[in-house]
């Protein structure tokens, strides 16, 4: 029985709902291994196309996404990227609001975003409030933005960054893993 040990899941599995005598059959085990090779890759195969349904899972199917919602994928953007942009465009429909913004913005973000609207002025900002620095992103949701904001009204960004107090406090190992971007520029 242990000369051919049936290493596929579902091989064991098809053993297992056999009669006992067929275990120590070679033929039997050969076939069940085969068979379960086949079904195993089956599996694999159904997962991976499930996975590819939706957008926080998907890796080599991001591109039908992109041509189905009209996206133009920039070469060698990271796959993140590529999700926050198709997530933002299935958001981004509707009728435009504050809340429509800031669902936009979290989905290119993931960090904590406020949003604020000045009426008198007809401005929106989004504030950056937990991302230290300037996303990584942030030409993408700027052409979200431009997509979904009518165009009488205004949208500014604000960006978080660390303070000279929050510096201060920082280890040269915690401040060398900082970009450069992430400290508060000086002004003149």
């Amino acid at each position: 029985m242990s000369d051919f040990p049936i290493t596929s899941p579902a091989g064991a599995e098809m053993l297992k709902d056999l009669p006992g005598y067929y275990a120590p059959i070679l033929e039997m085990r050969v076939l069940l291994q085969a068979s379960g090779e086949q079904f195993d890759q089956l599996q694999a195969d159904i997962t991976d196309q499930l996975a590819q349904r939706f957008v926080s899972m998907a890796t080599w199917d991001l591109d039908a996404w992109e041509t189905e919602l009209g996206i133009e994928s920039a070469a060698g953007q990271p796959i993140e990227q590529r999700r926050a942009v198709i997530r933002s465009k299935l958001r981004g429909f509707g009728k435009f609001s504050g809340q429509l913004l800031q669902s936009v913005a979290q989905a290119y973000d993931n960090g904590e975003i406020d949003v604020a609207f000045d009426a008198p002025s007809s401005t929106f900002t989004i504030r950056f409030v937990s991302t230290v620095g300037m996303p990584p992103n942030i030409d993408n949701l700027m052409s979200a933005i431009a997509e979904i904001v009518p165009a009488h009204l205004l949208v500014e960004f604000e960006y978080r960054y660390l303070s000279i107090g929050e510096v201060e406090q920082l280890g040269w190992l915690e401040m060398n893993a900082h970009d450069l971007g992430d400290f508060a520029p000086f002004l003149d």
